[in-house]
């Protein structure tokens, strides 16, 4: 009996089945009943019923035609899937990108809250890649977390460069990366750069330019400047000297940070559709409203290192003086030691470099390019740091990093490496109120960070934002300076390789110092012939002339 019935009704269909009985008996009911909650019961089962019969007549999902009505459940159940392996499955310690005690850390700084541990760690301190910071007997007391560092020189004596920086500035050792106003709300951008004035340190505009929120509250600024040119090109593309002269005059405008590429997806180009070029959006970024906004994938403006160390010379002479530097993650080594070449053939150097990490990155890039382009945070600015290091550049150029930067060890660990400070964004994102939705290129967050739709963003409270915003710095610089004192230290400057300790085995660990690229000062100017594979092989491929590999000494390493 149950087999025939079933070979009428296939057991897929019975919930369409069901909703249609359910409806003409509600409806039945109702009549005879007069009663309106039946009434109400059978309208939802017509819905049902409606829904059901465009199921089985539509032609895009093969699961609906299979299973009206109850196939729905299945796509429900995939959107909320991040949510729930978030909040029900996850381990605190699982990290998909930012693990739950991670974001808890975030949540608690920036809410003031006590963020203290009891019970020991939940980490597997047996486990291979462990690390941990060697301790003093003599711990230092320091009086103050403000730490922070001249980029550019120092007031009273310029850095070694031509057309130097005259104008230095006192930099945070922990700053907001950047992040575009059209990426984040407007709201997002006030708070956040509420939160750099009220707390003293700087705010990164990301390439999308200075727009008119992010001056509403003065919060120290550096002004990026992408391949697009925004907020300073001509209105086929160019760079425009006038345009960026009335920006980067700007006192408010501390740094010029020239962008070659982004964690999130180095050697991409982008394209913000001509639906969400707003107003506010074509005013920052000097564009037509409603056209599609195109970041080319290279800069217009220069085609050779050498072009390059003369275009940020220029910017830097246009700005008064400010200091001005790039941002790269690094690619192929030889076209980075080609730009170390311009330098030293030219006389100018950047009075900073910001290191992105392919694992870093607020933005939306395809999955290939956020999985595997570019160059970790660690190998990138090893290689950063010691080549300039090896030819004797180090002392005149500041280094950031940035990538997945959230705690204090995280800081402490790339200073080590060799960064003079840090940047984070999805760190200050999640002290904004982020909840890792992933969500962010869809214009839905439910919280109001990433959205340009009024109501959503509405969801956001700059006021009590912009004070989670300075919490969460103040906290996490408090944290860095327990680190450093307990180390025995005056300065986070003063951490090196040998204070971190990685575990490699059940039995085995070694100091950073021994597992790490380090180069002597001056050995690049040398014989290469005991330096590293990495400088033997690429190092002769480049050329101040060229971004492209010297093809004679590429052929020559096949």
């Amino acid at each position: 009996m149950l087999k025939r019935l079933t070979h009428l009704l296939p057991a897929r269909y019975f919930f369409f089945a069901l909703c249609s009985v359910g409806t003409l008996l509600a409806l039945a009911a109702a009549l005879v009943q007069h009663s309106a909650g039946l009434l109400l019961v059978g309208l939802l089962c017509l819905c049902l019923v409606a829904l059901g019969i465009f199921d089985l007549r539509q032609s895009r999902h093969a699961i609906l035609r299979n299973y009206p009505v109850l196939g729905h459940l299945r796509f429900l159940f995939e959107f909320i899937r991040p949510e729930m392996r978030q909040y029900f499955i996850e381990s605190d310690s699982e990290a998909t990108p930012f693990s739950r005690a991670q974001r808890s850390l975030v949540y608690q700084r920036a809410k003031g809250a006590p963020d203290s541990r009891p019970f020991g760690t939940h980490l597997d301190v047996g486990s291979q890649g462990y690390e941990w910071v060697n301790h003093s007997m003599l711990p230092t007391k320091l009086a103050s977390h403000d730490f922070r560092i001249w980029i550019g020189g120092t007031p009273g004596q310029a850095a070694e460069s031509v057309q130097p920086c005259t104008q230095p500035y006192s930099a945070s050792v922990f700053n907001i990366s950047a992040m575009s106003f059209g990426a984040l709300s407007a709201n997002a951008i006030m708070a956040l750069n509420k939160g750099a004035k009220l707390g003293g340190f700087a705010h990164d505009t990301g390439e999308g330019s200075i727009s008119q929120h992010h001056r509403v509250h003065g919060g120290d600024l550096i002004w990026e400047i992408g391949s697009g040119y925004f907020g300073c090109r001509h209105d086929d593309g160019s760079f425009s000297e006038e345009r960026f002269t009335v920006n980067a005059l700007d006192p408010q405008v501390k740094m010029i940070e020239l962008k070659m590429s982004q964690g999130a997806k180095p050697g991409h180009g982008g394209v913000l559709p001509g639906s969400k070029v707003t107003p506010e959006i074509a005013a920052a970024r000097g564009v037509p409203v409603g056209e599609d906004c195109i970041s080319p994938a290279s800069h217009s403006a220069f085609s050779t290192p050498l072009e390059m160390m003369h275009f940020i010379a220029r910017l830097r002479r246009l700005s008064g003086g400010k200091p001005t530097g790039f941002k790269l993650c690094i690619g192929h080594p030889w076209e980075w030691f080609a730009i170390v070449k311009a330098m030293l053939e030219t006389g100018i150097t950047p009075d900073f470099i910001v290191v992105d990490g392919a694992e870093g990155g607020t933005g939306a890039a395809p999955v290939e390019f956020s999985d595997h382009v570019g160059a970790p945070l660690q190998e990138g600015l090893l290689l950063v740091h010691n080549t300039l290091l090896g030819v004797n550049l180090r002392h005149r150029i500041s280094i950031g990093a940035a990538g997945k930067v959230i705690s204090a060890f995280d800081m402490l660990r790339l200073m080590a490496l060799g960064a003079d400070w840090c940047n984070a964004g999805r760190g200050f994102m999640m002290a904004l109120g982020c909840i890792q939705a992933q969500t962010c290129h869809t214009g839905k967050c439910p919280t109001g960070v990433t959205t340009q739709d009024k109501w959503r963003q509405q969801a956001l409270v700059v006021p009590d934002k912009a004070e989670r915003v300075e919490n969460f710095h103040r906290s996490t610089l408090h944290a860095l300076q327990e680190l450093v004192q307990a180390a025995g230290l005056s300065h986070p400057q003063e951490i090196n390789a040998h204070h971190i300790v990685r575990r490699l085995t059940d039995t085995e660990v070694r100091l950073l110092s021994h597992l790490i690229m380090q180069v002597e000062p001056g050995a690049l100017l040398g014989s290469l012939e005991r330096q590293l594979h990495v400088f033997r092989q690429y190092w002769p491929m480049a050329s101040a002339q060229s971004f492209r590999a010297n093809n004679v000494q590429l052929a020559a390493t096949d």
